[in-house]
């Protein structure tokens, strides 16, 4: 017996909305691929000068050669969606941006986590875009397993970008964050400039935390409004000449050039959607191998984007966002930007070998990305547009 049309209806409105998180507007390897010829292929003479004086005796953010610089100076790779997984556990979802979990993220090497919450009766839950179409858990379990990485990581300097989908208010998320422990790690600004990583982790306040959006309290000031501080490219994109370093966030801001004059850090969105039909989008994993290519010398490659942003803006992006961080590996884009040579972190396999018994484990081949409830959901939601 075919489901009733309000079922139909139901299924059609989760999946054409688009399958990733929707922001709030307040308003190849190696070290060394980049073109010479652009000012921002590496680290600034200045900004290594400034590392090579640290008083570090260790890494930071997996490099003795980045403690001594500034926040605002490092470029920190991140998990767009990094909640929402196409694994196992999650019947393969094609709604799913990354084959392993938040904490894998961090042990090999990205330093930047971004997640979508939903109101689920009363719960701040992980949602993709419906918590009936992805639903990955409570916040609070979730910055639990942050913190327990942080915990064993006292060297590692970590930021978070929280989408509020439901305009949670600042209280409840202090609230999770309390609970979860994680909030001893919040850093607030003194509102004198970034510090370097090491004067945050010798003050152990190594957690940033940009959540889009809330309106600032002085109960929680590690909780900050994401587009007081940051700006972002658009994250729509369904080609690969798509990509582009104009301003998409904040509206307050009249362009890119306007935004870094004003001290807010650029945020490069890099990841790429399959329109499957109509509004239907999911995350494009075919195309990953050259979305996430540190090269410079094709288009979608997540290393020419860096490029042409560091160059346009005059500065080079503060944060990045991929999916599917494994793929490229998108940290050596970060590396290279950072004009370093990464210490100390976990590759893959190590990781996966580590996790083999949790939802992290060895992803599935591109070609079966919809699994069998998504295949009937964009059914349904066919039928419907037709």
């Amino acid at each position: 017996m075919l489901p009733s049309l309000c079922t139909f209806l139901s299924a059609a409105a989760v999946l054409t909305a688009t399958v990733h998180a929707l922001p709030q507007d307040g308003s190849g390897f190696g070290s060394s691929i980049y073109s010479t010829t652009s000012s921002f292929a590496v680290a600034s003479a200045s900004s290594t000068a400034s590392a090579a004086a640290s008083t570090s005796t260790g890494a930071c953010n997996n490099s003795p050669d980045l403690c001594g610089r500034t926040y605002n100076n490092v470029t920190h790779m991140g998990a767009h969606d990094a909640a929402f997984l196409r694994d196992e556990s999650t019947s393969n979802s094609i709604a799913g941006n990354q084959y392993y979990n938040a904490t894998v993220a961090l042990d090999t090497g990205l330093r930047l986590l971004q997640a979508q919450v939903h109101d689920l009766n009363g719960v701040i839950e992980l949602c993709h875009t419906s918590c009936s179409l992805l639903d990955a858990g409570p916040l609070e379990a979730w910055l639990g397993d942050i913190k327990s990485w942080m915990d064993d990581n006292p060297n590692e300097v970590v930021t978070l970008l929280i989408v509020n989908s439901d305009s949670k208010d600042v209280a409840e998320f202090g609230s999770v964050f309390s609970s979860s422990g994680i909030d001893t790690y919040g850093y607030t600004p003194s509102g004198s400039g970034w510090p370097t990583l090491q004067e945050m982790i010798t003050a152990n306040t190594r957690l940033v935390t940009f959540v889009a959006s809330i309106s600032a309290n002085t109960e929680y000031p590690y909780l900050l409004n994401e587009f007081d501080h940051v700006f972002e490219t658009a994250y729509d994109v369904t080609s690969l000449s798509g990509f582009n370093c104009t301003l998409d966030r904040p509206s307050s801001q009249a362009s890119a050039g306007a935004a870094v004059a004003a001290g807010l850090l650029p945020l490069m969105n890099h990841f790429k959607y399959d329109l499957l039909a109509a509004s239907i989008e999911v995350p494009d994993a075919d195309n990953i191998g050259t979305t996430n290519s540190p090269l410079t010398s094709t288009a979608g490659n997540l290393g020419l984007h860096a490029q042409t942003c560091g160059d346009e803006w005059g500065t080079k992006p503060t944060f990045v966002l991929v999916d599917f961080f494994n793929e490229g590996p998108a940290v050596a884009t970060a590396d290279n930007m950072n004009g370093i040579e990464a210490v100390g972190r976990s590759t893959i396999a190590d990781t996966t070998v580590a996790v083999a018994t949790s939802a992290a484990a060895t992803p599935p081949p591109r070609s079966s990305g919809m699994g069998t409830g998504a295949l009937v959901a964009f059914l349904v939601a066919t039928l419907v547009l037709v």
